[in-house]
């Protein structure tokens, strides 16, 4: 997985467990994509200080999500819902063709609660 689109994930799961200031340079770094030198003067440290921050949270990070998983078990979900709607649509499809309305709304209905469960987490489900 690239580092660029990790590190931000594992944030929005464990952000909590790091200090202020490694949130911070973490999201200067990998959101508004400073470098080193950038991060620092926005952050008034040093440019050593900076690269301290960002690997002292990525190890907790990455610590993190070895132990609890919370990241890869919500990408299974997600993984799962997104098959879920697929095979949904297909259903709603079959349902169209062959004249079954009540099939096809059914079908339309399980996906629209699907999606919008997602939507309720922040989070958008593309198909």
């Amino acid at each position: 997985m690239d580092k660029h689109y990790d590190i931000p994930r594992l944030v929005d799961f464990y952000g909590e467990m790091l200090t202020e200031r490694q949130r911070e340079a973490l999201r200067l770094y990998y959101d508004d994509d400073l470098s080193l030198s950038e991060a620092a003067e926005e952050l008034k440290m040093s440019r050593q200080g900076v690269r301290a921050s960002l690997q002292k949270g990525e190890e907790i990070l990455q610590d993190m999500e070895q132990r609890l998983g919370l990241v890869r078990r919500f990408g299974n979900y997600v993984n799962k819902c997104e098959d879920f709607c697929r095979y949904a649509e297909k259903v709603r499809q079959e349902g169209l063709a062959s004249g079954n309305k009540q099939l096809a709304d059914f079908a339309e209905t399980v996906i629209d609660f699907v999606k919008n469960s997602e939507n309720d987490d922040n989070y958008i489900m593309t198909i």
